[in-house]
């Protein structure tokens, strides 16, 4: 669904005088999200790192970001917190900050070998962790769940940009 074909009423289907918060899509969305996460984190526990840790280290390895502020946007962190999780990185061995060549002012994050390996296998992780949650779903389910949360997000995105 695209911005310009988005609703352009609310759908009617949550009503304040029966409202369940147990029952409600977004506290299911978040439920679900919290199991994915602790169980990414249980699995990744051997490399000492959690989501919060292994979440940058996951973009930086792709290359969607190698400074501290590409970083916080595409992870949507304050940027002091996310300097203060690099600095814990760094500690542990994973990343190292570089002052760019070409401009002195700019810090690349690289991540070290041991970094790496940890990047490298967090979509492992991930791969098994999500399809242990997607059993018992068919194809067909999984395709309709993804399109059904591409359509949310599209949405909500169409709501952002209204503000």
């Amino acid at each position: 669904m695209s911005s310009k074909s988005r609703p352009t009423a609310p759908a009617g289907f949550y009503q304040p005088g029966c409202y369940r918060a147990e029952e409600s899509v977004g506290y299911l969305m978040r439920r679900l999200l919290n199991s994915v996460t602790q169980a990414a984190d249980r699995k990744l526990q051997p490399h000492g790192v959690s989501y919060a840790q292994w979440a940058p280290l996951f973009k930086i390895g792709l290359g969607e970001a190698s400074t501290v502020a590409e970083l916080a946007r595409a992870l949507q962190m304050d940027a002091g917190a996310m300097t203060r999780l690099l600095d814990r990185l760094e500690a542990k061995n994973l990343l190292k900050r570089v002052r760019s060549s070409e401009d002195r002012r700019v810090v690349q994050l690289e991540l070290t070998p041991e970094g790496k390996q940890v990047a490298d296998d967090v979509p492992v992780v991930l791969c098994e962790v999500m399809n242990a949650h997607l059993a018992g779903f068919s194809k067909a389910e999984f395709e309709a769940l993804r399109g059904y949360l591409l359509r949310m997000l599209d949405t909500a995105e169409s709501l952002r940009e209204s503000d």
